[in-house]
């Protein structure tokens, strides 16, 4: 049987209860794309908004998310499928679909909402990235194994956002790309000194090292990455012109040729900011420059983000928030780093996620067992609402040169 509700098409059935149907309604509003939902008694809706954009099928397996829905919101659609309460043909499709329709479907559901959205907030404040809180939040994530992130980076240990030649490219090449785009950024000489903030498993400075003929110092506030990154500096024979510190960025008291940076600072906390950029501009020696590579939000985008908690900064990056391109090269600029050049990248790290997010799957079996299913399927939430938001251009990649006088 089909019949129309409300502008969707139902088949076989109508919403069981309330909710439900508050949701059908709500869903309504799609205005780009086409949405299929199965609902949780076997009826199906179908929802065409007026604009061309993507289709995307969502199943719905049990009416508690609904109830995660009135209760909070986005947060709460991403915790349901963390608890296997919904799934979707292609979740980065589905959720970029959910993005380009947020103005028509983000609105409160319930009061609830305004209870769960101040709590969050004050998690959040919690968080703050001071010394002690920087170290916590920061092994919070990459503190869960190197053997996990073995499952699903590529040989370069990269966890940042590639630049591709082509579609095709292996991520490989298209990390060693990036660095290399960074380095030329910087016109790095032969014995130069460059300090990386935040410095992962030392992928860029094995790269800087050993095409460069420099040296770099890298500075991580994880074990597991200081060690790994100790580790592969002298295997590849690196150990005299790599040096890894467990050291905050903050204490850093020795000028250097260069800074890089990549995707660090979005860990740093607005707070926080002007210290960071202040550390860079005092590392630099006069006329130095800093290569950063940063996610931003879209300047229109920016005041509402900042004044909420997304399913990041909740579950995946305690502590983090992001600046938009404008708010970044100002509060750059206050503290005395002239803007040489920006470029942008989005599409690329949508490539990367989903490169990711195929290596994720992959090893399914082995992160269920090792940590089970809720976190499994948290991370692949994760790499997918990620890649949406770089796919709408809700937020973007930048490479940035900054300079001291």
């Amino acid at each position: 049987m089909t019949m129309r509700h409300q502008g969707a098409t139902i088949q076989s059935g109508d919403p069981s209860n309330w909710r439900e149907r508050q949701v059908v309604k709500r869903l309504d509003r799609l205005h780009t794309g086409r949405l299929e939902v199965r609902l949780p008694n076997g009826s199906t809706a179908i929802f065409a908004g007026e604009r061309e954009g993507p289709s995307a099928r969502l199943i719905m397996h049990s009416p508690a998310m609904v109830t995660r829905l009135f209760k909070a919101g986005s947060i709460g659609f991403a915790e349901g499928y963390m608890a296997g309460e919904w799934d979707a043909d292609d979740l980065a499709k589905l959720i970029y679909l959910l993005h380009l329709n947020e103005d028509a479907l983000e609105p409160d559901f319930s009061r609830l909402q305004h209870i769960y959205t101040l709590m969050s907030a004050i998690r959040h404040r919690l968080r703050r990235n001071s010394r002690r809180g920087s170290r916590r939040n920061i092994a919070y994530h990459y503190d869960l194994g190197n053997d996990f992130y073995a499952q699903w980076l590529d040989e370069t240990w990269t966890y940042s956002s590639a630049i591709f030649a082509d579609a095709n490219e292996p991520l490989a090449d298209a990390q060693q790309r990036k660095y290399a785009r960074l380095l030329e950024r910087l016109n790095v000489k032969p014995g130069d000194h460059i300090l990386e903030i935040g410095c992962g498993w030392g992928g860029f400075a094995r790269y800087a090292a050993a095409h460069a003929d420099c040296h770099v110092t890298g500075l991580t506030l994880s074990n597991e990455q200081l060690r790994f990154a100790r580790e592969r500096a002298q295997a590849a024979g690196l150990s005299e012109r790599l040096h890894f510190e467990l050291r905050d960025y903050r204490d850093v008291n020795t000028r250097y040729d260069h800074v890089v940076s990549i995707e660090m600072y979005e860990a740093v906390g607005e707070a926080y900011w002007p210290t960071y950029f202040a550390a860079i501009q005092a590392a630099l020696k006069p006329g130095g420059k800093a290569a950063i590579q940063a996610i931003t939000i879209d300047d229109t985008r920016f005041d509402y983000y900042r004044a909420n908690v997304d399913f990041i900064q909740e579950y995946v990056f305690p502590g983090g928030m992001l600046a938009s391109p404008s708010v970044f090269c100002d509060q750059a600029e206050r503290q005395g780093l002239r803007v040489r050049e920006t470029d942008f990248y989005g599409g690329d790290y949508a490539r990367t996620l989903m490169r990711w997010d195929a290596s994720v799957r992959t090893a399914a079996d082995t992160i269920i067992t090792e940590r089970g299913s809720a976190f499994y399927r948290m991370w692949r939430y994760y790499l997918a609402y990620c890649a949406a938001g770089f796919t709408s251009g809700n937020i973007d990649l930048m490479q940035i040169a900054l300079q001291r006088d």
